[in-house]
C-alpha cells in the first residue's frame, strides 16, 4: 500500500509502498479515504511528541472497514466509519464506564502505531472505538472532524456545560479554536475569540464570533470582562500555553469554568493559574482530552441536522502525494484560512 513514511525527525517525508498491515484480534483494517492533516501530526513529526521511527502519521480519518479481525461483533467489511484520536482498550474500568478516551491502555493512529496517511490503517478494539458514519456524510467532511471538532465538542458540552445564551471566550483561532466557534454557534452560545492574527480574528467573526480581541491591545482579562458583561461563563485555552491559560481563567465570570485543550509541553506545562480567584470565585478547572466514541452521536446528530458544518474549516483538499508537503508546510504561518485534508481517492 501507499504510505506517507517518516525516517527522521524533521526531515521531509516520503511517499512509499510498505506492506499492508492485518487486522489484529478485536480489531480492524480500514481502507482509509480521508484523513485530516494536524497540527499534532506536525508535533509526532518534529519530534516534539516523540513517535517510534520510521513511522506514519494521521490520526483524523474517514473511510471502509476493508478486514474484520476476530471477535469483532459490531463491525463487518464495507462499513463507513471514523475514529476518536484516542481509542480505549476497551476491557477496562473506565471504558466500560464510556471513558476511553482516558484509557490507561489507549492506542492512538499516528502515535502509537501506523497511522492514517496511508491507503490503510489498523484500529484496534474495534467495538469500542469505531464510529459509523452516516450515508450522506461525505468522507472529507468526516475527517474534518477529527480531533479538532471531537475535542472542542466535548469541552464545551461535557466539561464547559455551555448553554444558550452564555459567553464563551475562546483563546486561540486555530483549529481547534475556530472549530469551538462553531460548536458554541450550535449550542445558541456567544462568543468572544483572543487570537494576535488579523487573519484569525477576522475568520472566527465570519464564523460566528460576535467579538474578537487582539490580546496586545491590553488586559485580555478585562477586555473580555467588559465585551462580555461580567466575564465569559465558559473559557477555553485553545493555545497551549502558561499566557493563554491564565488569561482564560482571569476572564471568567464568578462560578466559571475554564477548560484545557491546549497542549502545555517544558516550563508551560505547569502554568501558575491564579488559585486564589480560583476558590474566591468557585471557578472551575477541567482538563479535556478529545472524545470517546459513545459521545460521538449527540455531535453527528447536530451535523446531520445542518446546526453544526464541519466542512466550513475545510480550506484545501489534496491528493496522498502532496501529504508530505503539507505536513512540512506546517513549520510556516498558514498561508490561507481552514485545515488540509488528504483524499486518498484522488
Amino acid at each position: 500500500m501507499r504510505a506517507v513514511l517518516v525516517e527522521a525527525y524533521g526531515a521531509p517525508p516520503r511517499l512509499t509502498d510498505v506492506p499492508d498491515p492485518s487486522a489484529p484480534d478485536g480489531g480492524v483494517v480500514v481502507a482509509v479515504e480521508a484523513t485530516g492533516v494536524c497540527r499534532s501530526d506536525w508535533h509526532a513529526w518534529t519530534g516534539h511528541d516523540p513517535v517510534a521511527l520510521p513511522h506514519v502519521p494521521g490520526h483524523e480519518l474517514a473511510g471502509t472497514v476493508a478486514e474484520v479481525g476476530s471477535g469483532v461483533t459490531g463491525w463487518r467489511v464495507g462499513d463507513r466509519v471514523t475514529v476518536p484520536f484516542v481509542c480505549g482498550c476497551g476491557v477496562c474500568a473506565y471504558c466500560r464506564a464510556g471513558d476511553a478516551q482516558v484509557c490507561p491502555d489507549q492506542t492512538q493512529p499516528g502515535f502509537t502505531h501506523w497511522g492514517s496517511y496511508a491507503d490503510r490503517v489498523v484500529l484496534h478494539a474495534a467495538d469500542t472505538n469505531l464510529v459509523a458514519l452516516p450515508d450522506d456524510l461525505d468522507a472529507v467532511t468526516a475527517a474534518s472532524l477529527g480531533c479538532r471538532f471531537a475535542t472542542s465538542y466535548r469541552a464545551l458540552t461535557a466539561h464547559g456545560g455551555l448553554g444558550e445564551g452564555q459567553w464563551l471566550a475562546v483563546h486561540g483561532a486555530g483549529g481547534v479554536g475556530l472549530a469551538a466557534v462553531l460548536v458554541a454557534r450550535a449550542l445558541g452560545a456567544r462568543t468572544v475569540v483572543v487570537d494576535p492574527s488579523p487573519a484569525a480574528r477576522e475568520r472566527a467573526l465570519e464564523l460566528g464570533a460576535e467579538q474578537a480581541v487582539d490580546p496586545a491591545a491590553g488586559d485580555v482579562a478585562q477586555v473580555v470582562t467588559e465585551v462580555t458583561g461580567g466575564g465569559a461563563h465558559v473559557g477555553v485555552d485553545a493555545v497551549g500555553s502558561a499566557a493563554t491559560a491564565t488569561a482564560s481563567v482571569r476572564s471568567l465570570r464568578r462560578r466559571g469554568r475554564h477548560v484545557q485543550v491546549g497542549l502545555l509541553f517544558g516550563a508551560d506545562a505547569t502554568p501558575p493559574l491564579p488559585m486564589d480567584r480560583v476558590v474566591a470565585h468557585e471557578l472551575s478547572v477541567h482538563g479535556s482530552h478529545g472524545m470517546a466514541a459513545a459521545d460521538y452521536p449527540g455531535m453527528l446528530r447536530r451535523v446531520a441536522a445542518g446546526r453544526l458544518d464541519p466542512g466550513l474549516l475545510v480550506g484545501r483538499v489534496v491528493p496522498l502525494a502532496d501529504a508530505p508537503d503539507a505536513l512540512v508546510a506546517m513549520s510556516a504561518p498558514a498561508q490561507g484560512p481552514g485545515m488540509t485534508v488528504v483524499d486518498l481517492r484522488r
